[in-house]
């Protein structure tokens, strides 16, 4: 089941007074729901990093707080630092991580923006995803000038704060919030201590590319003449060709390479106009949305390429990597592992997972666990330093702390086996509906690596359907007992008054709802499995019929339980109109289930009539 999950880097302008930063990191904390994941001052900036991650109201409600303290302790006529700033909480940007889209993330930006301006009087920019207009989208464009040129800034029309009065704060200054994508810190390791060797594989990944040469003379890219932009030679960068004209040049790097030879000039610090006649040609980096530098890590005693990816999704960590590989053995290099640093989300490393295992042959639906751990030894994340999946990977699947899921077979069945109501027949039928959905997922894997082609590609749509269903109802073991401790919890609710009777009843209705909502979806989600299993019993290895439908048999517990459940709570549902709907609906899963179960018992045995006929004939 997907989380919701928002990531908050508020840059707070103080980097040296540890009591100060510990008020405002103490302010974030204080919200409920909020996990302070990483504090990073730096004294030469005067600045400190905090990330955040939690739900997105929680986030949103802990960044304004840690802003308001910002504000109250932070005095920036006395604030000096190496990096730009305007504020006291110089900027604070909000990041989708799992289940948050970035339209969300940028209203989150433009509430507190609002809330800041309202409540603290501060004049508020939006950038990024939540610019307000085009030219405010870049952050250095809107800190331009900084905190010494705020004063005026706010006279100038053009600068109208988004939120916030257009009134200088000496004290805290302004501040600047947005939406962005999440920001991919990754490092890749080199058999080599030679920073060159790093710098020269960087900037031909890097997205503002390198100034451009023509007669190399070996793999490394620093042989040959630079080229340059003359009268009627208007030389590529990525190829041999030369144009009469400037336009004829950006019109082919469009064609036949897909940039903009303009953006990538701008990249450069390149000036176009009145003519680039005189200036050096560029060669385009390999990838959009990645900046890189080489340097030496003396702790590794190693050269590395330093990356930044500030949008996985255009541009991914084993993309990335993959083409270092590729570039290194060029020049007779090794790449040793690579590492990422601070965090990254579920989906990135989950795709780097599955990008590798598809690489073997091998389907890419597995338990998560194993797809993670595929990323983490393909890309050698753990070349020179451990790497911790629970602490490094953001947005992992939802699970319970020492919940039933996490239990042993033989803990689990003790457990049920107990005198008291939960675990019950709501978390068994979902875990029968899980084993279902595992089953058909394995004939499915176990049969993938010998197919091609349509075959193949059935295997593998139901292999990805079995692990998303198998994955929700593992979950709905322990949310069916949940959702039956949340009713126990209304029962307990005190019923001294008459307003106390009402706000129990209340609450034991919404209880009863939730713990119908629980099975139901049980149910849903193990016809699904028995859909699933029905298919595999067709595609796949025969000699994993039984499996198969065993399987079918298995979901179909978890649909026949599932609805038990809903229907012994709906006894006490007072909403009649819930109630028929509720009816009518069970009614025609139960339908639909019988039928299938049916079908595929019917389907089953006359396989395996057939094998048993065949073996023998063959015997004879």
């Amino acid at each position: 089941m997907s989380q919701r999950i928002v990531e908050c880097v508020p840059n707070f302008s103080e980097g040296r007074d540890r009591a100060k930063i510990k008020q405002i990191t103490d302010a974030l904390e204080a919200v409920a729901g909020v996990q302070l994941l990483d504090v990073d001052p730096g004294a030469d900036t005067n600045r400190t990093v905090v990330t955040i991650v939690g739900d997105p109201e929680a986030v949103l409600e802990a960044a304004f707080q840690g802003v308001k303290r910002a504000a109250e302790v932070i005095d920036m006529t006395q604030h000096h630092g190496a990096h730009p700033r305007m504020g006291a909480t110089d900027v604070c940007p909000f990041i989708p991580v799992e289940g948050v889209t970035m339209a969300e993330c940028a209203e989150l930006a433009r509430r507190l923006g609002d809330r800041v301006g309202r409540e603290l009087g501060l004049p508020v920019y939006l950038y990024e995803a939540a610019a307000s207009r085009p030219e405010r989208k870049n952050l250095a464009v809107v800190r331009k000038g900084e905190y010494e040129g705020l004063a005026e800034k706010l006279q100038n029309p053009h600068w109208v704060p988004d939120f916030g009065p257009a009134a200088f704060n000496p004290k805290a200054g302004a501040l600047i919030t947005g939406a962005r994508e999440f920001l991919i810190a990754y490092n890749i390791t080199l058999n080599s201590k030679v920073k060159d060797h790093a710098t020269d594989l960087a900037f031909e990944l890097r997205e503002k590319g390198r100034v451009a040469r023509r007669g190399q003379t070996n793999a490394f890219y620093n042989s040959g003449e630079i080229c340059f932009y003359a009268d009627s030679r208007f030389p590529c960068g990525n190829c041999e060709r030369d144009e009469k004209t400037f336009e004829a040049l950006i019109e082919h790097c469009r064609e036949a390479h897909g940039y903009d030879l303009l953006h990538l000039l701008s990249l450069n610090d390149i000036p176009t106009t009145p003519s680039v006649v005189g200036q050096k040609a560029y060669r385009a980096g390999r990838f959009a949305d990645c900046k890189a530098i080489g340097w030496v890590v003396e702790e590794y005693g190693r050269a590395q390429l330093s990356i930044n990816l500030t949008n996985y999704k255009v541009t991914s960590a084993h993309a990335v990597l993959d083409a270092t590989r590729e570039m290194a053995s060029d020049r007779g290099l090794v790449v040793t592992g690579s590492e990422i640093v601070g965090l990254v989300p579920y989906a990135a490393l989950k795709e780097a997972g599955q990008h590798y295992l598809k690489a073997m042959g091998r389907s890419p639906f597995v338990p998560a666990e194993d797809v993670l751990k595929t990323a983490v030894f393909s890309m050698g994340l753990a070349d020179v330093a451990p790497f911790d999946i629970p602490a490094k990977v953001l947005g992992l699947p939802k699970a319970y702390a020492k919940g039933l899921g996490g239990m042993t077979v033989k803990a689990f069945t003790e457990e049920v086996s107990r005198d008291t109501p939960a675990p019950g027949g709501g978390s068994i039928a979902a875990l029968c509906g899980a084993l279902g959905a595992a089953l058909a997922s394995m004939v499915a894997n176990l049969t993938q690596p010998k197919a091609s082609g349509e075959p193949e590609a059935e295997l593998l749509a139901i292999a990805q359907g079995c692990q998303a269903a198998k994955d929700a109802l593992v979950l709905a073991i322990d949310e069916d007992t949940a959702a039956f401790n949340g009713y126990m919890d209304a029962l307990r609710l005190p019923k001294g008054t008459d307003e106390e009777k009402a706000r129990r009843s209340a609450a034991m209705q919404a209880g009863l709802k939730e713990a119908v909502a629980v099975p139901l979806a049980t149910a849903e989600r193990s016809l699904e499995a028995m859909k699933l299993a029905q298919r595999v019993a067709k595609v796949g290895n025969p000699a994993s019929l039984t499996d198969a439908l065993v399987g079918a048999a298995a979901a179909f517990a978890g649909v026949r339980g599932g609805l038990w459940n809903v229907m012994i709570n709906l006894k006490d549902i007072k909403d009649t109109t819930f109630n028929d709907a509720m009816r009518t609906r069970c009614g025609a899963l139960l339908q639909e289930a019988e039928a299938l179960m049916a079908a595929v018992a019917t389907e089953g045995d006359a396989r395996l009539v057939g094998m048993i006929e065949a073996k023998a004939k063959k015997g004879a």
